[in-house]
């Protein structure tokens, strides 16, 4: 069982099992197979797991045994790695000369615990001395560990340099701050070297790194580029050939140039001009796909090198004056063949044309809209110069002039063509605009959330978002507007793809769909949210700053009132219940804050709690007999009360039966009903 790559062959957790029989020397269950799913790498790391459980492991320690287990393994990778480049091999005696050491400090076997450290010792002294020979030496730095050395950002672009000299300029990176060339440095090398982004900057530029993460993520380097120097070399050598080759096409393309302006201008008739134009047609369309790939950039800012820009910019020319000949060819046609020409000419421009991807999807959406009612006029009238075309073409002459029969035939063919594609390529453009009209919203609402999103400053700051989401979402139905635009753009992709018919663009099509659905669902959600928590944040700012008000205006009294007499300060703090309610809102609503407000805000608030906080502890450990003073005096009263009704009950009660009574069945009728209704009545003031 043989480990190559630590983050694909322990996922399905058949290694980890595999370890775990070794050490407890039992057998354990395991999903095994040649195409396992992640669910079968959740089992068998879930049995672990439970192995370690049954074993009394804490889930600490658990953890920490799969930490180590990962980093060793992880470890054993990078010397792996090293050991391969002969300008390293250095480095095994010196592995040698560590474990001597590690073998001399005591006479006892090593523990498990020393052998993990001298494995990640040695991989972190062999990742050191690949930086020192990659990078450190040629950028004029000292890297002596994977923790400080790190935190400025120039260490990183110092490795990105060595294997890109191109992508970093190491004096600017001198002159910025930590947090500017460690967000640069990620993503130079995330978007140019292929390199996870597996840090922050707020992860380095700290005053102790994390070692084992900024291990992780230069080792990422070392694995995809493990000596950058005969890289580079390697990259010189191909990129020598590139600019021979492009040196000879541009050679050929401005010879090209050259004798078709020649033939231009030879005094020819029609037929012999068109049959020459047919000769360079064939060469320029044998020549087109070579030069269009030597001149596609393999950059991934989409810029050209300086020969690719040479090599394009003669190529624009020569393809430009060919079609421009064809025009001329066209038009010099007897009428009105010449001006069925001219038109078949922008028609299959029309058609020819692409979509050029503007920066912002709206601008996209703006200029194929522009396109399109250009493209819908050009080509309303392609039925009406068909007729045209088909009786001259029967004819072979135009008005007894005869037309060259070549340069007839290929105008049929192009005809054709233009009839049997405008309809699709009109259904394209009216899909693409709506495309990117809905792409348009969706990144406004992604832009917009993370501008609402994010750690809130003063109440004022928040009330401009809550206006600004109000403004771009509720005042512009924003909505309804995606509905609408997604519903029109749902039936444009149907009839697109149905008139389409190929396999590969109904895949994309429908595969659009389903994936700006399912971001849309999402998105949605998070944005409907939105108005919901600016509110609360506000509503908390307001509850805070009145209860601190009124908190702090109340201490200052209560703290002058210590000194008074009994009597009065129990009438004072006759209302403290009221304020821990109020000692309670406050607190509430600031750790709310606390946790929504950005770093400067919330130490703010913190100290501000803490001050409060303070003296109203020290204030209610000497009043918090009066805590419930109130409530005993209100208590007392009841009290008081009751007794008093049930006394004058009583009273009423021994005076009915001293009054002689006339013994009748009215009498004692009406004897009883006076009895209920004085006791009634004494009820009913006990209540209130």
């Amino acid at each position: 069982m043989v480990v190559n790559d630590l983050f694909e062959d322990i996922k399905d957790g058949i290694v980890l099992i595999a370890l775990l029989e070794v050490l407890s020397g039992q057998k354990l269950p395991c999903e095994q197979g040649r195409k396992l799913k992640r669910i079968h790498g959740v089992a068998n790391i879930g049995i672990a797991l439970k192995f370690l459980e049954g074993r009394r492991v804490s889930s600490t320690m658990r953890y920490s045994f799969i930490s180590y287990f990962s980093f060793s393994l992880f470890c054993l990778q990078i010397e792996e790695l090293t050991s391969n480049l002969p300008q390293l091999q250095s480095l095994s005696n010196s592995a040698s000369s560590v474990d001597s050491v590690v073998s001399s400090e005591t006479a006892s076997p090593p523990s498990k615990r020393k052998v993990v450290t001298k494995v990640q010792g040695n991989a972190k002294k062999a990742l050191l001395k690949w930086v020192h020979y990659t990078a450190a030496k040629q950028a004029g730095i000292e890297v002596k560990d994977f923790g400080r050395s790190w935190r400025s950002g120039v260490a990183f672009h110092s490795v990105i340099h060595a294997i890109r000299p191109e992508l970093v300029d190491l004096e600017k990176v001198k002159m910025r701050s930590n947090r500017e060339n460690l967000e640069e440095a990620f993503t130079i090398a995330e978007s140019e070297l292929g390199i996870p982004r597996l840090l922050d900057p707020e992860d380095v530029d700290v005053d102790k790194p994390d070692e084992k993460s900024v291990m992780t993520y230069v080792a990422q380097f070392l694995k995809h580029y493990p000596d950058p120097h005969n890289a580079a070399s390697d990259a010189q050598e191909m990129d020598k050939e590139d600019r021979l080759m492009l040196r000879d096409l541009k050679v050929w393309v401005e010879q090209f140039e050259r004798d078709l302006t020649r033939a231009q201008m030879m005094e020819a008739s029609l037929q012999e001009k068109y049959q020459s134009f047919k000769h360079f047609r064939v060469q320029y369309e044998v020549k087109k796909k070579q030069i269009e790939l030597a001149i596609q950039s393999s950059r991934k800012d989409g810029k050209l090198s300086l020969d690719q820009a040479l090599v394009k910019q003669a190529w624009d020319r020569v393809t430009s004056r060919l079609f421009e000949w064809h025009l001329l060819l066209d038009k010099s046609l007897p009428a009105p063949l010449g001006t069925i020409g001219a038109w078949l000419y922008r028609a299959e421009a029309a058609l020819r044309e692409e979509v050029i991807i503007q920066q912002a999807h709206e601008e996209t959406a703006n200029m194929i809209c522009r396109k399109l009612e250009q493209h819908k006029d050009v080509l309303k009238n392609v039925d009406g110069y068909k007729k045209a075309f088909q009786e001259i073409h029967r004819a072979r002459s135009v008005n007894g002039v005869p037309v060259p029969p070549e340069q007839l035939d290929d105008m049929a063919e192009r005809f054709n063509f233009v009839s049997s594609t405008s309809e699709l390529h009109l259904l394209k453009m009216e899909f693409l605009e709506l495309k990117y009209r809905l792409l348009s919203l969706l990144v406004l609402a992604e832009s917009k959330l993370k501008s609402w999103i994010i750690k809130y400053g003063r109440r004022e700051s928040v009330e401009l978002l809550l206006q600004n989401y109000m403004s771009v979402i509720e005042n512009s139905k924003f909505f309804e507007q995606y509905e609408v635009t997604y519903q029109i753009l749902k039936k444009a992709a149907e009839m697109y793809a149905k008139a389409n018919g190929s396999p590969e663009e109904i895949e994309s099509v429908t595969r659009f769909m389903t994936e700006t659905t399912t971001q849309w669902r999402h998105l949605s959600v998070e944005v409907r949210s939105v108005r919901s928590m600016l509110e609360e944040v506000i509503a908390n700012w307001d509850r805070y700053s009145s209860t601190v008000a009124s908190l702090q205006a109340w201490l200052e009294d209560a703290e002058k009132m210590l000194n008074q007499p009994e009597h009065a300060k129990k009438d004072f703090f006759r209302h403290l219940p009221h304020w821990i309610q109020q000692h309670t809102a406050m607190n509430d609503a600031g750790n709310f804050l606390i946790e929504t407000c950005d770093e400067t805000i919330s130490r703010d608030l913190k100290q501000q709690l803490l001050l409060l906080n303070g003296r109203w502890r020290e204030l209610f450990m000497q009043v918090k007999q009066y805590a419930r003073a109130d409530e005993l005096h209100r208590m007392k009263k009841e009290y008081l009360d009751g007794v008093a009704t049930l006394s004058a009950f009583t009273d009423e009660a021994k005076r009915k039966f001293c009054v002689p009574l006339e013994v009748s069945f009215l009498n004692v009728k009406m004897f009883v009903q006076e009895m209920e209704a004085s006791l009634f009545c004494s009820q009913t003031m006990k209540f209130i």
